[in-house]
This record gives structure tokens, sequence and C-alpha cells, in this order.
């Protein structure tokens, strides 16, 4: 299985931060790397688009996995501890298996960046 969190993950923090062109969120140098090396700038999108739900939007502390259920298709959910959302994804050419992605106090990163 491969971990994109396992090609990405030497990110420590984050130099700069970048603002979500449509939302008010930002994103850090890893989810920028991870974004543009594989052409994944639609997971960005996707998990600020979901904070459009107060339910949510609600929670300060977002854990985003997306997972590969078989071949291209793909399942993303949201946890705070429990499930608060979830979406399939029914075609993707995202060449890892499975990524972790958090969003805290509005500032998309990667776990290692926290």
């Amino acid at each position: 299985m491969k971990n994109a969190n396992e090609s990405f993950g030497s990110h420590g923090g984050s130099e700069n931060l970048y603002r979500h062109n449509m939302s008010r969120h930002i994103y850090t140098d890893g989810v920028r790397d991870l974004a543009r090396s594989c052409s994944a700038y639609w997971l960005i999108d996707l998990i600020t688009s979901h904070q459009l739900h107060q339910k949510v939007m609600s929670e300060p502390f977002q854990v985003w996995q997306l997972g590969r259920v078989n071949g291209d298709a793909f399942n993303i959910i949201c946890t705070d501890g429990n499930e608060v959302t979830r979406q399939e994804i029914p075609f993707s050419d995202f060449p890892y298996d499975v990524a972790t992605i958090w969003l805290v106090d509005g500032c998309i990163m990667l776990p290692s960046e926290y």
C-alpha cells in the first residue's frame, strides 16, 4: 500500500502558508507539494467545500483520510474521533493508495506539520 504521507512526511512545519482561492482556508508547504506532485489540488477543494456544512465546519480539528477502494475509486472520510462526513470518489488518478490530511483551525496541513 502506497501512503502519500510517507513520501511527503518530511515536512516538519511550514515556512509558507497559501490561501485557498475560493475560501478563507490556508494550507501549508507540505499540502502544496502533495497537490502539485500528484495533480491533486482537487483534494484541497474537496476539503474546503465540505466546510459549507455546519456539522463539518463546527469541528476545529478534522482528520481527512483518503483511501483507495479499488482500481481508481476512492473514499474520503472526515473524522474528529467520530465520523463527521464522507464522500465517494468514483474516479481519481491519485497515485497513492492512502493519504491523511488535517484541518486545524482553518489550516490544511500534513500530520507531520502539526
